[in-house]
Order: C-alpha cells, then structure tokens, then sequence
C-alpha cells in the first residue's frame, strides 16, 4: 500500500536516518520535510516546505491532505534554550502540527521522538520530563491507537559528530560502558531510526515504546 510521509527534524541526527529510510522504501511514494530553511536534499520522492512559523500550518493545510504517517523528529536538548522556548519547541510545535494534519487526514498515524523521563504526570521538577509527558498525553488523546512515542536513553552517534554538550561528549567516550550496562540506558542512531520508521509502517503493541523495547527489537 502506497504511503505518504510528513517528517520534522529531517536534517537531525536521527531524522535524517528516517528520512533516508523513508526515500529508499517502495510502499512510500511522497515525503513531505517541514524545514526551517532550504537544504540540498533532491529526490523525485521528496518535497520541501520551509516553514516560518511552526506554530501556524494554515498556509500548508492543502499539502497534508492523505497523510498516512508523521514522524516528529524535531526538538531541543535541555538547557539549549530558556525554558519558555524550550516548552514551545517540545510541547507546543508538535501539537499545533498533529492537530494541523488530524483535521484533514485524521487516520494518519503520529511518532514522536520523546525522550527517557518523559512524566505523564506533568509534575516533574524537570523541564524535559514535564514536557515530554505532557505532549504525550495530549497526542495520545487526539491519535489514539495511532499515536506512537519513543523513549531513547543516551543515542549513540555511529557517525561521528560535533556533540551538543558536555553531557554527550563524556557519553561519547564511556559509550562501550554504558552499553554493558543493560539495554535500558542507551541505543544506537540506527537502531532508533529504524525502529521509529518500522512502527510507523507497521504499528507496535504498545504506545510507549522505552529504550529496552527498542533494543530488543534490534539485540
């Protein structure tokens, strides 16, 4: 069955890998990039829309028409940004998009790049969790059974990378350690990619796929 792809985060470390994936699959037959800027990226499956606001979709409502999966590959290390921006970019950016697309594709199945922590609770003292969890929540109301998060651990760069922070460079280096650790606590760039592109074809049992899920499906 031919599919149609939106995808955010498509020039990140772990939305690239989906996109790649997403080009070199025959059931998908478009890919929509929502990007901050024009990139280089040409393939007679691919198309670009630069967005200037990802608060605000009214002006590219036409092209969501038939969307059959969304992959959320967009958002921002903590500490990266003050935390009203921070808020905006994990919370709110994802929501006005899934709402944008349910309105007019309302089957499409949604996957977000969540992060281990994510507190459904909402009453985490940490930034990241607190937000994690509450778009969670709010996406899984509106999805439903087509709503899929992913919870990495530390993800592994298998290409080699200007690391964001001091936390990423220290987890670079002590990655063989953390990986005897247990499956819970990290996973490869790869496997995440591919795991988060499987299920969005395929679907899982579970909305709430954690780090030791993932790798499972990969050890």
């Amino acid at each position: 069955m031919k599919k149609k792809i939106v995808i955010t985060g498509s020039t990140g470390m772990v939305g690239s890998l989906v996109l790649d994936l997403c080009l070199q699959n025959e059931q998908i037959t478009e890919v929509i990039a929502l990007v901050r800027k024009s990139t280089t990226q040409s393939h007679h499956k691919y198309k670009e829309i630069v967005v200037d606001n990802f608060l605000h979709y009214n002006n590219y409502v036409k092209s969501f028409y038939g969307v059959d999966i969304v992959f959320y590959c967009l958002g921002a290390y903590t500490g990266s940004l003050p935390i009203d921006q921070f808020r905006m970019v994990n919370y709110d950016y994802p929501l006005h998009l899934a709402k944008s697309i349910y309105e007019v594709s309302p089957t499409a199945c949604f996957c977000l790049l969540s992060g281990q922590g994510a507190d459904r609770t909402e009453k985490s003292k940490m930034q990241f969790a607190k937000d994690k969890g509450a778009i969670e929540n709010a996406l899984s109301v509106l999805y439903g059974n087509t709503f899929y998060s992913f919870r990495p651990g530390y993800i592994y760069p298998t290409t080699k990378r200007k690391e964001p922070n001091f936390f990423y460079k220290i987890s670079r280096f002590i990655y063989p350690i953390i990986k005897l650790m247990g499956n819970n606590l990290s996973i490869t760039d790869k496997q995440l990619a591919k795991t988060i592109f499987t299920v969005g074809l395929h679907g899982y049992s579970k909305e709430i796929l954690e780090n030791k899920d993932m790798r499972a499906l990969h050890d």
